[in-house]
């Protein structure tokens, strides 16, 4: 058996509150748990948005009930929302600002409404940014001319991880995380057939934001891995019906075939042990301010070989874009701070169990 620390997701979509019948918070960390994964942060787009002190209270409040591993909250950052949020730092994972496109009350629609943003959350707070193509360019801007750490979300582009690299190389405090789907997969339609011959559905099912890339920015993700601070799942479950319509939202369910899918790319020698830790571990909780897990680890089967099921899945989604996909080495146990809280296909830890990392 291969034991490893329990991973750090930072970059999860619970759907709690609003889209209870896709996730919750009980659904996600069973998934979470299933995937080796001990610590999650939620995302703050929900229905409503976590955007004030009523709502990140609503959703810590379903956390405390329900969540089976440790978790943090984000705050996400809307146009007048600037003073709140920096008064709520402490409680937060974290500040997302989406400046693609969003709705509601998180819609940043011009750059005068970032400022407040930059100038009052806490330099020590992690600032997680949405940004895509030339609107990361001007987010790299803001942390040179502000001073302060940014984190960007899903890098997906050669040209994103080739200016974060120059970024980083003039002394500009950037980090990134790059998701599995957009190492694994590549447009326009990479989920008909699996590499096991069978289909998974339609074209709604490829549906992601950022969109899935060529293999030439696939290619480059790999070439620049040492650049890459973490992997993250940015865990975004719909239902098959919803993927399915005419209308399909965007996003992928992740949090338990993550660690499967880089333990193949460590049999395939395009990744190691030691990089996994240091990108789902060691950076995240250095980037994110998370304290450690005591006595809290996860139990693979390096050499078990597997097809990726849906139906094996805890995600309340009920389908995966990995469908059928073989990869190699199976989570057979994790212990979140001593206790058994997932082992041989089935959760042990109780609803409640998870710890809001920042208490």
């Amino acid at each position: 058996m291969l034991k490893l620390p329990g991973l750090i997701d930072p970059h999860v979509h619970v759907r709690e509150p609003g889209g209870a019948h896709k996730e919750d918070w009980d659904t996600a960390t069973q998934a979470a748990l299933a995937g080796g994964v001990t610590i999650i942060l939620a995302m703050p787009n929900t229905q409503p948005p976590i955007f004030d002190e009523a709502t990140l209270k609503f959703s810590l409040d379903a956390a405390k009930q329900k969540a089976r591993c440790d978790y943090g909250q984000y705050l996400g950052a809307g146009p007048n929302n600037a003073d709140i949020a920096a008064a709520l730092a402490p409680k937060a994972a974290g500040l997302k600002m989406y400046l693609d496109s969003t709705f509601g009350e998180l819609r940043l629609d011009d750059m005068t409404l970032w400022t407040p943003h930059f100038q009052k959350f806490p330099k020590s707070a992690p600032l997680v940014m949405h940004s895509e193509s030339r609107t990361m360019a001007a987010a790299i801007l803001f942390s040179a001319i502000h001073d302060r750490p940014i984190h960007i979300a899903h890098v997906s582009l050669k040209e994103e991880i080739l200016l974060i690299k120059a970024a980083k190389e003039k002394g500009i405090k950037v980090t990134c995380e790059v998701c599995p789907h957009h190492l694994f997969l590549t447009k326009p339609s990479p989920l008909r057939p699996s590499p096991s011959g069978r289909g998974v559905g339609g074209e709604g099912r490829t549906e992601v934001r950022p969109r899935l890339a060529t293999q030439q920015d696939v290619d480059a993700l790999w070439a620049n891995l040492d650049v890459i601070d973490c992997f993250a799942t940015d865990h975004a479950p719909h239902t098959i019906e919803e993927k399915d319509s005419e209308n399909p939202p965007p996003g992928f369910p992740g949090l338990q075939t993550m660690l499967p899918l880089l333990l193949t790319a460590v049999d395939a020698g395009r990744l190691t042990f030691d990089a996994i830790i240091q990108k789902s571990v060691i950076n995240p909780r250095r980037i994110f301010n998370i304290p450690e897990q005591p006595e809290t680890w996860v139990e693979v089967d390096e050499n078990a070989v597997y097809e990726i099921k849906a139906a094996e899945g805890f995600t309340r989604c009920g389908w995966t874009p990995f469908e059928g996909w073989k990869v190699k080495g199976k989570i057979r146990k994790v212990v979140l701070r001593g206790k058994t809280a997932f082992e041989d296909g089935k959760i042990l830890a109780e609803a409640g169990y998870g710890r809001d990392v920042r208490e």
